[in-house]
């Protein structure tokens, strides 16, 4: 991930055309110095803002017993926000 690139992650209670900032990072790539963290990197952050919110596609799961009759068609749709990578910082 660079500035600039859009993510869709999991819903956020952000409003719209607000900023978010990330500091749970995991790892970060700084002109190929790569600092790997355990569990996190310390004083590394990633600001971004909320484009949108908007629901995924529809996932389908269809459950079914041979020979019972039974048969039942279940649906999900994720919730999603999408932001937009404004900067990462790394110390």
């Amino acid at each position: 991930m660079t500035a600039g690139d859009t993510l869709e992650i999991e819903r956020l209670p952000v409003e719209a055309g607000k900023t978010v900032t990330f500091e749970r990072v995991l790892l970060v790539n700084a002109d190929g110095k790569v600092t790997v963290g355990t569990p996190t990197v310390t004083g590394a952050t990633v600001e971004a803002d909320v484009v949108e919110h908007k629901r995924g596609e529809k996932k389908l799961t269809f459950k079914m017993k041979r020979r019972k009759g039974y048969h039942k068609t279940i649906g999900h749709r994720q919730e999603l926000t999408v932001v937009k990578v404004k900067e990462i910082k790394a110390v």
